[in-house]
């Protein structure tokens, strides 16, 4: 991933209705979810929605399929995948990171910024 692609992520999760949106497929997984169930989900009018699907979209983060006369929505695991994968790529200075839910490095490792 390059910046500029990381950046158009980012850019498009920094609101809340479009992250909300984006984990709520992550949690649905690859099955996805259709645009009315993800509206009624999250309380979102259906025309703010169709936008902020729009831009989840253009940032390659979720990708629509037509089922019928619904579009499902569904997440893109490896979009999402290489955008943690890119954050995350010199972690601690090239030192083991700690499991989830604990710090990212422990206070005084090499290559720790704290």
């Amino acid at each position: 991933m390059q910046n500029k692609e990381a950046v158009t992520a980012l850019a498009a999760l920094a609101q809340e209705s479009r992250l909300a949106t984006f984990r709520l497929l992550v949690q649905a997984g690859p099955a996805g979810l259709a645009a009315s169930r993800i509206a009624d989900a999250l309380d979102i009018p259906p025309s703010s929605l169709s936008f902020h699907l729009k831009e989840l979209t253009n940032a390659n983060l979720i990708m629509p399929r037509q089922e019928g006369r619904f579009i499902i929505y569904a997440a893109r695991f490896d979009s999402m995948n290489a955008l943690l994968s890119f954050l995350t790529e010199n972690c601690c200075g090239g030192n083991p990171c700690s499991p989830p839910g604990g710090p990212a490095c422990e206070p005084g490792a090499a290559g720790c910024g704290r």
